[in-house]
């Protein structure tokens, strides 16, 4: 009897699947030994040797492992193919106290009957450079965390933490947020021109002025409104065609980045939550393994995918040479191949009855890139039509269409291709005038990070790897760093400021991000077997503990920690309340400290001023009824702020928003009232009479009419302006 040991019970169960009963496959849950959790655990006066130990949620399962040992013939460890996988293997090997000749080491990149019993047949040993390469990982970031952690308790807040790549993760949050603080919205216009020739019209945009293109922050309100009076006094003549097929290419399939990446902007799941699907879809035979930077595909696979669009789409939908794609990786933790499903065959429509529906999304994702990738580029014809108006000077307007002649790879890896005809003119037709648009628009500050683009930005600078990206962004929110907005984006909280803006100026190398990339280069490079990992170690580590000693005498817990002056008095001894920014954010302190210790949350503040809206709003709907039940409703406080709920929940499910009434009759349907609503995006004003009156402001109106076209006018930037976007007094 042969025992095969892997991570998980899924695992385990899926590989039992293809294995006869000589064969008994067995997990270990996981890690079963790591550093000890109360003290560093690294002896670093001698060569930083790591100290492990047994955490005691894992004793049960090495007690039964170590049963099962004695009485197989040979030990099979079978753990993930990486770094990680590589050091549970060798662990295993030491706590079982196998010898060379009792395992065998068997990787595998997907978990199918044939990559099984292939990796049966080539059984290999544990690599001990990837082994290394963790260690000096796991080392590293203890050495970091458990040195520098202490100094921030002293210098900060308690209960404060640092890691190696967590505080530059943090760092690129930070700065992103005081780009996004700092912006400052500039106006500019767009002018359109709609257009007509007998019974077809266009509409194009102004391109340039007197033969010279107007960049687009010069194009303001003043010079737009002179422009648009001219065009419309101006004769309209085709000077150009033009057109031109182009083609589009299949994006490559999937790495762990770009599924993160991909995930997050196409089904909103953060890294962690793709990760987790992702693992249950490999672990269950259905994917190929998921953390890797490869872009190869297996010469089965590409002959698989070749078969089934040949089936399926028709041979104009299958190349005559496979596509290769070359990868950015460093290439010591790159994988043997991409993120792709085990059988191109196995389309998601026939998977469908056999999965978990949640897990479907993600492999319908996986599977349609790795199938596209295979498939021929998508062909588009691209066309615009050059319109010179001539008036007191002379303007180029363009107009752009663009058709789809050829889906390719479309068909199965559907993307954002907006189809615009344009009409069938000819040079030097003229055109007749129906009317000029002149938008106003404002440029928009930098976006919070999503979780994709927190991802992208960390390999863009060699920050982390792939099995690193979705436990970061866990950790750096668990240790209340970040937090996400109501768009799930991710912001730094008010410590993670002062944190990162201490680590920036003192501990300068820890958050560099050139400093980060060269020590995953140098794992990599002991991943190879080119570097021994304790030089390194020792080159980072005795110059930084020298730095933190340092520091400790240098800098005062007053000159890092801001505090604001507050309205508050103590009410235990009469001094004035300060505020002072602690681990979990801001709160009243008495300046009286340490003779009076009083503190105060500002979040209890805050939450009885929203207790007494509450009040309010309670006191404004009392005696409202459900219109469906006749029950009475109450006023509830959901995500997006209070709602009004019917009090027979959970038999009547009937809610709706708590409109607060600007007492203005809808101009659109003259019969509902324009109200104020709550979504996700933030507050906005519409008719009530909704669905049948679908009329709605981004700003909140007035009473009063615009003077011209007779629309609401609308509170913007503190100035009343027209709420119709076409009307001539927006000018």
């Amino acid at each position: 009897m042969q025992l095969i040991i892997v991570e998980s019970p899924t695992k385990a169960k899926t590989i039992g699947k293809f294995l006869d009963k000589n064969f008994i496959i067995t997990s270990s849950y996981g890690h079963i030994r790591d550093l000890p959790q109360k003290n560093l655990g690294v002896d670093v006066e001698n060569n930083f040797t790591p100290s492990y130990e047994i955490p005691s949620k894992a004793k049960k399962t090495i007690e039964a492992l170590k049963t099962k040992t004695k009485k197989a013939q040979k030990v099979i460890l079978a753990t993930d193919e990486d770094r990680e996988g590589e050091a549970i293997a060798w662990h295993l090997k030491q706590i079982l106290k196998l010898s060379d000749n009792d395992y065998s080491r068997i990787v595998f990149h997907e978990i199918t009957k044939d990559a099984i019993l292939k990796a049966l047949k080539d059984p290999k040993t544990i690599n001990e450079n990837l082994v290394n390469a963790q260690q000096a990982r796991r080392v590293l970031d203890r050495l970091v965390g458990y040195k520098l952690s202490p100094f921030l308790y002293k210098k900060v807040a308690r209960g404060l933490s640092a890691g190696r790549v967590q505080s530059v993760a943090v760092r690129l949050i930070v700065e992103r947020e005081r780009e996004v603080r700092k912006f400052k919205a500039e106006e500019y216009w767009s002018i359109f021109a709609h257009l007509k020739k007998d019974d077809q019209s266009c509409q194009a945009e102004l391109n340039k002025v007197q033969g010279k293109t107007i960049p687009k922050l010069e194009l303001k309100k003043e010079l737009a409104h002179e422009i648009s009076s001219d065009l419309k006094k101006a004769k309209y003549k085709i000077k150009n065609i033009s057109a031109k097929e182009t083609s589009k290419n299949p994006l490559p399939p999937f790495t762990t980045s770009s599924l993160q990446q991909t995930a997050n902007r196409l089904l909103g799941y953060g890294a962690k939550q793709t990760m987790l699907v992702a693992q249950r879809l490999y672990e269950q035979g259905h994917i190929t393994y998921m953390r890797t930077d490869s872009l190869h595909l297996s010469k089965n696979f590409l002959e698989d995918a070749r078969q089934w669009l040949k089936k399926h789409q028709g041979e104009k939908y299958c190349l005559d040479k496979a596509r290769v794609f070359k990868g950015k990786s460093k290439g010591a933790q790159e994988a043997h191949e991409a993120i792709r499903p085990t059988q191109a065959s196995q389309d998601p429509e026939s998977l469908e009855p056999k999965i978990d529906k949640k897990l479907l999304p993600l492999y319908r994702l996986i599977w349609q890139r790795a199938i596209a990738s295979q498939m021929p580029a998508a062909k588009l014809k691209n066309s615009s039509i050059e319109i010179e108006a001539k008036a007191k000077k002379e303007y180029i307007l363009k107009a752009n269409g663009q058709i789809l002649i050829f889906s390719g790879y479309l068909s199965i890896y559907p993307e954002k291709t907006k189809e615009q005809n344009l009409p069938d003119w000819q040079i030097g037709n003229e055109l007749i005038l129906e009317k000029i648009d002149t938008n106003q628009h404002f440029t928009k500050p930098p976006a919070r990070y999503s979780d994709a683009g927190l991802v992208k930005e960390m390999e863009k600078y060699g920050i982390g790897r792939p099995s690193t990206y979705a436990p970061t962004i866990s950790t750096v929110i668990a240790r209340n760093y970040v937090d996400r907005d109501e768009g799930k984006r991710l912001f730094p909280t008010d410590i993670a400021f002062i944190v990162n803006d201490l680590l920036v100026k003192h501990f300068s190398e820890i958050v560099d991000y050139n400093f980060t990339a060269e020590m995953e280069n140098n794992l990599d490079k002991i991943a190879l077997g080119k570097k021994d990992w304790q030089p390194i170690i020792k080159d980072f580590y005795f110059p930084f503990v020298d730095k933190i000693k340092v520091k400790d005498k240098e800098l005062k817990k007053s000159d890092i920690i801001p505090t604001e002056e507050s309205q508050e008095k103590c009410d235990k001894c009469g001094a004035k309340m300060i505020i002072k920014t602690g681990r979990y954010g801001k709160f009243l302190a008495c300046s009286n400290y340490p003779e009076c210790k009083n503190i105060k949350s500002l979040k209890k503040q805050e939450n009885q001023e929203k207790d007494e809206e509450l009040k309010e709003l309670e006191k404004k709907h009392q005696g409202k009824t459900c219109d469906k039940c006749q029950s009475l409703m109450q006023i509830k406080k959901g995500r997006y702020g209070p709602f009004l709920a019917c009090s027979a929940f959970p038999k009547c499910k009937n809610i709706k928003s708590v409109d607060d009434d600007l007492n203005i009759t809808c101009p659109a349907c003259s019969q509902g009232k324009i109200v104020k609503k709550v979504n996700k995006r933030g507050a906005f004003y519409a008719c009530n009479n909704y669905p049948k009156c679908k009329n709605l402001y981004q700003t909140k109106p007035s009473e009063k009419k615009c003077p011209e076209c007779k629309s609401l006018m609308i509170n913007k930037d503190n100035k009343l302006i027209c709420s119709n976007k076409n009307c001539s007094s927006r000018l």
